[in-house]
């Protein structure tokens, strides 16, 4: 077991400033701020947003094929459609721009267009440019496009084959990387083992589906002057200098602004960078600014998905239980590309591959794989569900195998309390945590002796019931250098070091008293209004309601850095963190002016109840807004030292975030949430449905800024997951065509599929964070997939099961071991009397319903009953077998 890493202990200030007064309004569940207008609709939409006159309209052409080679482009037909104002093709792209940067030493490129082939169904070959959407859809169908169709390679066992299809021939591989770490001494831990344990799991590809697409509404406007573009881009700002580069311009010649409001991200809209690209380049061919919005099935065929994950992974085990060593051999499958960030899926969760758990000794083998599929990117949880669908089926394996409860194996496994900050094998700084309280707290009240209970009951009854668990660590507020970790350390040493994760904050008081904040990030519905809110409102010791924070982000007048942006649950962390320390600025500065008026030190100023007072003569007080008002009108009065303006901009990073070190060990995250879930499951055998019982999730998220929000993270998340555990998967055939195009094909889960969980909040503040605060957003979208597999694997009494667990796989799995079924008998039809025949009757009943509802009726006598023409009367005479009285009409005898 490794020790407490004390080195790091408390170097970041205190998150409570000397003279901040009690919190009145964090750690309370305020209201949104944001709802009276989105609830009015009055939200500001990226399509709600109002456009230049004589802005255009963009359609995408897209390769219907996986994998072709591209020959001729006709554009003539289109381009002299009604209404088309250019049609942008690859040779406008090699003109104007460069391939995007990549993540690995490779000689692949990507560029906003396909050139030489196409390697997805959705590959964008071509752009019509049009007065209307609907003029340039219509002219998109014009264009004809020559291909020259090729195997497509739609698997990592395929594509890692020796004769396999080779996707990028420059590269001569479909694996781009192959790196292996080592951490302690696992050799020697799996040679001493008690037992050796192993697992091999595949995590599908999957999305998030957002309601509200992709908007780029883009403008070229000049060599000198560049690009304006605004869109829903959410981040990471790293990738502006990459769209820069792209586009051939330095940084300041790319104007990026974001919306206020974005109908949801959930990581995906990163990937609109590329478009971003495409549509500044639609408006210099086009001579106009350019607006693009993305429907739902380019959305789901071409935006992105999470990388499908094909995971070894072993354990050496002492006979108790105890881990000592983690064995992971993992296969990303990244799609057609490599689009940045990737292969940061690998990376991100690297630091914390051990997870939970103490557990001293590390091997690892990452290869990344390209295949015929989209390119993959941010999901929601960004690699935590690939790797904890491995390692948490893993625990449940290891529990029946040595006759384990699982919870003590939990508990013998778990980083201790008094162990925090813990350096876990591969250098994640895990900041704070009690797991065993987590524990505690599921077991209070008898919460989980009833659903051992229940679990008893149901299989003296027949029926299938499983409990299952999960326990996660979940990273906040990504270090900027972790990526670089896919570089071997000689590499990163020529490319010079990169770390940190700074996140930039302004606070300001206007003439009237009114304070003012401005934050580098994209809220996609998150509350990032009211809790900046809160946060100043504290400082001030104000109403909330007097707060305005503005969250339309703009590059070119905002303070920001290449960590900004909404992604990595960095905002409680990180941004909400860096309003407390702007707003304290702007406070202390305030303190100073009004000492002197106040007859006390500013270190004794104190900031409550609208007003700004002295403790030794608190009915002397000031108001706020007339005090915060004075600097403006009469700065000539300032005290000594006192610079003038009352606008303060505060930058933040998390010193623990070094870079990768030589033995690539790295701190991937500032602060390490933590969830520990419990699943109770009903599997109906005669049709393989999931029906969740009961769904309990534990979370530890440091200070919780507003519970109300909290919360609701934690159910949409837990909705997410749970689309990941039982519906959601992106397929395609052999020929690699795109078959999850639909929500008939693509199926998420609704209000109706979603239990209500029971959320336990646990609290242990990070150290490392100004307000002691850490991400959860991303928790259960990594906790809740392995959790229900494990509790459907229970249930079954199944060692394999694959997500996702629909009706029919889960039937393919329930007794396997069991006898075949019964066959249905013939029976003798009655003779037919002297000198007649027999008479049959037969027919059919169409049932207008989904299967699930048709076996809910074939299954219940009484509702079949009412179904069958005639009938009078029907009984159950064994499985699956009925009989029943029936009328029937009989014609002319």
């Amino acid at each position: 077991m490794q020790e407490r890493d004390r080195s790091m202990e408390m170097k970041v200030p205190s998150p409570v400033a000397e003279h901040a007064q009690q919190n009145a309004h964090v750690g309370r569940p305020m209201r949104r701020i944001e709802d009276a207008s989105l609830l009015t609709g009055r939200g500001q939409y990226g399509d709600d947003v109002g456009v230049k006159p004589g802005t255009l309209h963009a359609a995408v052409v897209r390769s219907p094929h996986a994998h072709a080679v591209l020959g001729r482009i006709d554009t003539r037909q289109a381009a002299s459609a009604p209404g088309v104002r250019a049609v942008l093709t690859g040779k406008d792209i090699a003109d104007w721009s460069r391939p995007f940067v990549v993540g690995v030493k490779s000689p692949m490129e990507m560029w906003a267009l396909a050139m030489d082939r196409v390697r997805y169904v959705g590959d964008p070959v071509a752009v019509v440019i049009a007065e209307s959407r609907y003029l340039a859809e219509d002219a998109a169908d014009l264009i004809t496009v020559e291909y020259t169709p090729l195997p497509a390679v739609t698997s990592i066992d395929e594509a890692i084959r020796e004769d396999a299809t080779v996707l990028h021939e420059v590269v001569g591989s479909n694996v781009v990387s192959d790196r292996h770490f080592r951490y302690g001494d696992p050799e020697t831990a799996f040679a001493n083992a008690a037992h050796c344990i192993e697992l091999t799991a595949h995590y599908p590809r999957n999305s998030c589906t957002p309601m509200e697409g992709s908007v780029v509404v883009a403008e070229y406007l000049s060599d000198e002057e560049g690009y304006d573009v605004s869109s829903n881009f959410m981040g990471p700002f790293s990738l502006h200098t990459v769209m820069a580069l792209a586009l051939r311009v330095s940084g300041t010649k790319l104007r990026h602004r974001t919306f206020r409001d974005s109908g949801g991200s959930f990581g995906v809209k990163h990937a609109v960078f590329q478009y971003v690209v495409l549509m500044c380049l639609a408006s210099r061919k086009a001579g106009a600014p350019v607006k693009w919005v993305e429907d739902r099935l380019e959305h789901l065929v071409a935006l992105t998905s999470a990388t499908g994950r094909l995971s070894t992974i072993r354990a050496a085990v002492e006979a108790d239980g105890r881990i000592t060593a983690l064995s992971y051999d993992q296969f990303d499958d990244c799609g057609g590309y490599l689009r940045a960030p990737e292969p940061a899926t690998f990376y991100r969760m690297h630091g914390c591959l051990t997870g939970a758990y103490a557990i001293p000794n590390l091997l690892v083998r990452n290869r990344v794989v390209l295949t015929n599929k989209t390119p993959a990117g941010l999901v929601r949880g960004f690699g935590g569900p690939q790797v904890y669908f491995a390692l948490e089926r893993l625990m449940q394996r290891i529990a029946n195998t040595l006759g384990i409860d699982p919870v003590t194996l939990y508990r013998r496994n778990f980083i201790p309390a008094d162990a925090f900050p813990y350096r876990a094998a591969a250098g994640a700084l895990i900041d704070s945590g009690n797991y065993q309280r987590a524990l505690e707290l599921v077991e209070e009240d008898g919460k989980l002796e009833r659903l051992y209970a229940r679990r008893k009951q149901a299989r003296a009854e027949g029926r299938l019931y499983g409990i299952g668990f999960a326990a996660i660590v979940e990273p906040s507020i990504s270090n900027m250098g972790y990526i670089s970790t896919v570089l071997p350390a000689e590499a990163r040493a020529k490319a010079g070091p990169k770390n940190g994760a700074i996140a930039a904050a302004t606070v300001s008081i206007d003439p009237l008293g009114g304070v003012n904040v401005v934050i580098a990030s994209a809220p996609a519905g998150q509350g990032h209004r009211t809790v900046c809110a809160q946060v100043a409102a504290d400082v001030f010791g104000i109403d909330p309601e007097g707060i305005a924070v503005n969250v339309e982000f703009d590059t070119q007048k905002d303070a920001w850095s290449v960590a900004a942006g909404n992604y990595s649950s960095r905002f409680a962390g990180a941004v909400a963190g860096t309003v407390h320390l702007a707003a304290c600025k702007l406070r202390d500065k305030l303190a100073r002016i009004a000492a002197p008026q106040l007859g006390c030190t500013p270190d004794e100023v104190v900031f409550a109840g609208g007003k700004i007072s002295s403790p030794l003569a608190p009915d002397k007080g000031l108001p706020f807004l007339r005090m915060a008002a004075s600097p403006h009108w009469a700065p000539g009065l300032l005290p000594e030292g006192v610079e003038p303006g009352l606008r303060e901009t505060a930058f933040w990073t998390a010193e623990q975030l070094t870079a990768p070190d030589e033995q690539d060990r790295v701190n991937t995250s500032a602060a390490y949430g933590f969830a520990f879930d419990v699943c109770a499951v009903e599997v109906d055998r005669d049709t393989g449905r999931v029906r969740i019982d009961e769904y309990i999730t534990t979370h530890d998220a440091g200070k919780i800024l507003n519970p109300a929000l909290a919360d609701g993270q934690i159910r949409g998340a837990f909705a997410q997951g749970l689309g990941a555990a039982l519906m959601e998967e992106f397929r395609y055939g052999e020929d690699g065509s795109f078959q999850s195009g639909t929500f008939a094909d693509y199926l998420v889960p609704t209000t109706c599929e979603v239990p209500e969980p029971t959320i336990i909040h646990l609290e242990t503040p990070s150290p490392f964070t100004p307000l002691g605060a850490k991400g959860l957003g991303e928790g259960n979208n990594m906790s809740t997939p392995p959790c229900i597999a494990n509790a459907v694997a229970d249930a079954i009494g199944a060692a394999d099961v694959t997500l996702p667990l629909t009706p029919s796989k889960v039937m393919s799995l329930i007794g396997i071991d069991d006898r075949p079924p019964s066959k249905p008998k013939t029976v003798q039809a009655p003779a037919a009397g002297k000198g007649g025949k027999s008479l049959a009757a037969r027919g059919e009943v169409f049932l207008n319903a989904p299967p699930v509802a048709v076996f809910a009726v074939l299954l219940d006598p009484a509702a079949l009953a009412k179904v069958i023409p005639g009938c009078n009367g029907l009984e159950r005479i064994g499985e699956n077998r009925y009989r029943a009285a029936v009328t029937v009409g009989v014609g002319m005898i």
